[in-house]
């Protein structure tokens, strides 16, 4: 099989590989939930799903910030350029 045909078969199965992805991570959460961690460095690690919540908030303070400073740096009205 070669490339052009695996790009197209993962293009026409968007779909399902979104939702398979969805269960995968939804597996690692609640496994991470229901099996203890061995290691903990501080208190709040050895809360079930603490990596997974925090690195979601994590993720969306990144894009929310950056999409802050993108308005407020570097976009310019469409006539910024004009006399």
């Amino acid at each position: 099989m070669d490339l052009g045909r695996l790009l197209e078969y993962l293009v026409e199965n968007a779909r399902v590989l979104r939702w398979f992805a969805y269960v995968v991570m939804a597996g690692l959460v609640v496994a991470d939930i229901l099996i203890p961690s061995a290691y903990d460095r501080f208190p709040w690690e050895s809360i079930g799903g603490f990596g997974a919540f925090y690195g979601f908030i994590s993720c969306v303070l990144i894009i929310v910030i950056s999409k802050a400073l993108g308005y407020l740096l570097l976009y310019r009205g469409e006539d910024y350029y004009d006399d």
